[in-house]
């Protein structure tokens, strides 16, 4: 794993939830069009994760090896809150047979 970012080699996060948000987070954060899809009238989703076996429309490269997100800066608020070594991330991980990451 990258020392400075251990999420460069992993993306399991990308690859294990529907990420949703508020609709207008999108515009307000400038995510291209093509990278949302809405869930209901109030709710929208990055592209790709709203089904059974989700992976995020904006992730390049192959889950446990080098991965990046194409709309990094513009991500909406579920992408920010997950951090290395957290409960999500190591759920992520488990899912895709990836060990256990330590936030310490």
């Amino acid at each position: 794993m990258s020392a400075a970012n251990p999420c460069l080699d992993c993306g399991a996060c990308c690859a294990s939830f529907r990420v949703s948000f508020y609709w207008s987070e999108a515009e307000a954060r400038g995510l291209p069009v093509e990278m949302t899809e809405q869930v209901n009238a109030w709710y929208s989703c990055m592209a790709g994760t709203n089904c059974a076996a989700p992976h995020c429309a904006a992730l390049e490269g192959e889950v446990g090896q080098t991965v990046r997100c194409t709309v990094y800066p513009h991500r909406p608020h579920p992408c920010r809150e997950v951090e290395a070594g957290d409960s999500q991330c190591n759920k992520a991980r488990a899912r895709h047979g990836m060990d256990r990451v330590s936030n310490d």
